[in-house]
């Protein structure tokens, strides 16, 4: 048979990276972009849907009775009604294991910038401060080393773990993981946990890689930067809503903790008002659009499993099946 397939929003993808055709007999429909109240129609007759931010909820399935499969271009999946999938017999499939590399190195980039105060000296020297200085160099923000600086993590995933081999190999910083109860033998017997009051209390820089659950929800709150030292540094390239991002504001403007580095939003892009839009200004805190997942190589292999996911299902060995709740 041939199949269509429908991409519902092929903005999500750089354009300089090559979302290949599927290896069978198909019709090819792209959309930049699909609003919510445009799925359903845009999805008629499809039998294969490529979504990434295009919502699919159970009552849009009621009217798909094509639809056999969404590939999903993300690895979140959380845009789809999966338990609906299951019931109509629909698989779902995400992308794993591509940003690896490059959401740990964001995360360091925004680390090392907010630790040797990096934007702070730019800001300076393009104001003209280096000019006017009475010295080879001026000391108007902190630097401190990572070495010997415990670094914080939550979540001890593949990107939680990857972190932490960057921080203890390149950097020679102490890595300590939350503790939580679905924590595997295997990682208690290779690495170190802790509960989450004294994980604050004590971590020198606290960077964020667990997924969005009940559990999570605003798990770093007032109370939790209260409890931090007032030299750390928080760092978020996961999941937005894992900090309440009014308390964080907050933290910053009374100095709670030294600062902050965000690429994640609870909703995306921001309102003006947004309570982060108030600290751009600021030296200690650094906000980046949602881009720690975009590197070239990144993208390009988010884009190449995509199609094999595809091409997987279709040829009857479906790969990285997303399992209903």
């Amino acid at each position: 048979m041939s199949h269509r397939i429908v991409f519902l929003d092929r903005d999500t993808i750089a354009p300089h990276i090559n979302v290949r055709r599927p290896d069978f007999p198909h019709d090819w429909e792209v959309h930049d972009r699909t609003r919510p109240d445009q799925v359903a129609d845009r999805l008629k007759g499809a039998t294969i849907a490529i979504v990434n931010k295009a919502p699919v909820r159970a009552e849009t399935l009621d009217a798909l009775d094509d639809l056999q499969m969404i590939a999903v271009a993300a690895t979140g999946t959380d845009i789809v009604d999966i338990d609906a999938c299951a019931k109509r017999g629909i698989v779902v499939s995400n992308i794993r294991g591509y940003a690896i590399n490059t959401v740990p190195e964001h995360a360091f980039a925004l680390i090392l910038s907010l630790r040797r105060s990096i934007g702070a000296y730019r800001r300076d020297v393009a104001a003209g401060e280096w000019l006017k200085a009475d010295q080879f160099c001026f000391f108007t923000h902190p630097i401190e080393d990572l070495r010997g600086k415990q670094l914080g993590i939550l979540g001890e995933g593949v990107l939680g773990s990857s972190v932490a081999a960057i921080g203890e190999n390149g950097f020679g910083m102490k890595p300590v993981f939350l503790d939580h109860a679905f924590v595997s033998d295997a990682d208690r017997e290779t690495k170190a946990f802790m509960p989450l009051d004294e994980l604050l209390a004590t971590s020198d820089v606290l960077t964020v890689h667990c997924p969005l659950t009940p559990e999570t929800h605003h798990l770093l709150d007032i109370d939790a930067f209260r409890r931090m030292k007032p030299t750390a540094l928080i760092v978020n390239t996961a999941r937005g809503a894992v900090i309440k991002e009014d308390d964080l504001a907050t933290a910053i403007e009374e100095g709670l903790i030294a600062g902050a580095g965000i690429d994640v939003l609870a909703a995306e892009p921001p309102p003006d008002d947004h309570p982060y839009i108030k600290l751009l200004e600021r030296p200690n805190f650094i906000l980046t659009p949602h881009v720690a997942w975009a590197s070239t190589e990144a993208m390009q292999t988010l884009a190449d499993q995509l199609i094999d996911n595809i091409e997987n299902f279709v040829a009857g060995n479906p790969s990285n099946v997303v399992s209903g709740g």
